[in-house]
């Protein structure tokens, strides 16, 4: 992502955060490089430190790492210091373009192109040296190049969630932060609300302005010099004021700096959006009230929506944080639009979502058999519907709704393995579906009665949207104009 004047001093990474790891690449040629400078031979090298030639040249190759005592060795027959051994600083001009391409050979992106790998050796001359790190270096730009595309986004998405599974999506740390902001304005239990959203900001020393001029391209914007807070009223239903503004707040108390990437951009997003709903329904109560509808097998995703006054899909991310840490229960969640195209989803029960070559699943359609999909069909809107799907790992219980947005209507479901349904009401549900995906016959191809009366004779116009062609917004924030900000706050300023 390109710079922008409102990039505010990054902080130093930490000593420990330094990468002490040692660089075989690097020490194998500074080795090669020492021992061709004093005229010695493997063998000769070999007899001087006690281990074998083969042994050597696995280590100038960066093909082995050796122990600290061959290290010492190395330095001692070789007329240098052990820091000097270990240095970062390539010895010479070719050193540095052998372990250049070396470590490019064995990176991700030269494996993918299915190329032989050249053997780096003193027979290969400076030219051809550096006309392949060049190419590599001009191949990684371009492909940098393309970097702010919806592909960045899949990757960034399929990192995050990576990292949410192996946490059971619960982080500790967000969950005490919140609960120690709670403990300073006061706030017991029940419903967070306006009045106390607004004491948190005011706790924190921001004031709270609400304009009708906020940027279209944002959703509020702090001013860190003035210290206030700007929001705007908003009808739509799938805007919460005070999950807004507590987001808002998250940036500030987490001690965000402004993100290097979209992947910087998206972690913070999903931070700032834990924090939010760890101050809307606190861990402590929240636990309680999700234990007792255990204890009493009436587990329900809307009882907890109304218990603090959130919307279904917040309840919903919510249950997930807590529901594997505090009540042992594995779960996955899916927000879907209409279309059947996965928007939102998360997993740690093993449940075989849809997912492209990279592992993204947003994006990806969902078997039109799942409970994501069937509650579209079904008229009864007001309470939730409750399915059984066997699958090709098992059997999943789901509860799903739907619920409209400003881009369409969504489904929002949660569902458990069958060992785990015995805990939530509707576990008595009749609904049952199969679901044989990813086998293309399941869903994917039409039937064949279907096929054989209009294969060849149907032709859809395709509703294709422009983003699905263009690249990502640029700038730090995605598609955030950085001049109608501060255009916004200067008109403010002196209000």
């Amino acid at each position: 992502m390109p710079t922008s004047s409102w990039n505010r001093p990054r902080k130093s990474p930490s000593a420990s955060a330094g990468g002490t790891d040692l660089d075989v690449i690097a020490l194998g040629r500074r080795v090669r490089h020492l021992r061709k400078a004093k005229g010695l031979t493997l063998d000769g090298l070999g007899v001087a430190v006690g281990t074998a030639p083969s042994q050597l040249s696995l280590i100038e190759n960066g093909k082995r790492e050796p122990k600290l005592s061959m290290l010492r060795q190395l330095a001692a027959a070789l007329g240098t210091s052990l820091d000097e051994l270990l240095g970062a600083e390539p010895p010479s001009r070719r050193a540095a373009l052998e372990i250049e391409l070396e470590r490019a050979q064995r990176g991700p992106l030269y494996g993918s192109l299915g190329l032989p790998k050249v053997r780096v050796s003193s027979r290969l001359s400076m030219e051809v040296l550096e006309s392949l790190v060049g190419l590599q270096n001009e191949l990684e730009r371009r492909l940098d190049e393309q970097a702010a595309t919806p592909e960045e986004a899949r990757r960034a998405n399929t990192e995050i969630r990576g990292e949410m599974r192996e946490k059971n999506n619960y982080y500790a740390e967000l969950e005490r932060q919140a609960q120690e902001l709670l403990d300073a304005v006061g706030h017991r239990s029940g419903p967070l609300s306006h009045h106390v959203a607004a004491d948190i900001a005011e706790h924190l020393g921001f004031g709270l302005r609400f304009v009708g001029d906020l940027p279209h391209s944002t959703r509020s914007v702090t001013d860190l010099k003035n210290r206030r807070i700007y929001l705007t009223q908003s009808r739509r239903e799938d805007h919460d004021a005070r999950s807004v503004l507590l987001q808002a707040v998250g940036h500030y108390v987490l001690g965000h700096q402004t993100p290097a990437d979209y992947s910087e951009f998206l972690r913070q997003r999903v931070y700032t959006n834990y924090f939010a709903a760890a101050l809307l329904m606190p861990e402590r109560s929240t636990v309680e009230f999700l234990a007792q509808a255990k204890d009493a097998k009436e587990l329900a995703i809307e009882d907890l929506r109304d218990a603090y006054a959130v919307s279904y899909e917040s309840a919903a991310h919510r249950f997930t944080n807590l529901a594997t840490e505090h009540l042992g229960i594995t779960t996955h969640f899916q927000k879907v639009h209409e279309s059947g195209i996965i928007h939102k989803a998360y997993e740690n029960d093993g449940v075989n979502f849809p997912a492209d070559h990279t592992g993204a699943i947003e994006g990806q359609p969902v078997c039109r058999y799942w409970t994501s999909r069937e509650v579209f069909d079904v008229e009864d809107k007001f309470r939730a519907y409750n399915q059984y799907t066997d699958t090709a790992v098992g059997t999943f219980w789901c509860t799903a709704r739907t619920e409209r947005h400003s881009s369409g209507t969504y489904s929002l479901s949660i569902g458990v393995p069958f060992q785990h349904v015995k805990w939530f009401r509707g576990r008595d549900t009749t609904e049952r579906s199969t679901s044989r995906c990813p086998d293309e016959s399941c869903c994917r191809r039409p039937p064949a009665d279907l096929a054989v009366r209009w294969a060849g004779n149907a032709w859809p116009a395709a509703r294709a949207n422009s983003h699905l062609l263009a690249a990502m917004p640029p700038g730090a924030f995605p598609g955030v104009d950085e001049t109608e900000v501060y255009q916004f706050l200067q008109a403010h300023a002196d209000r």
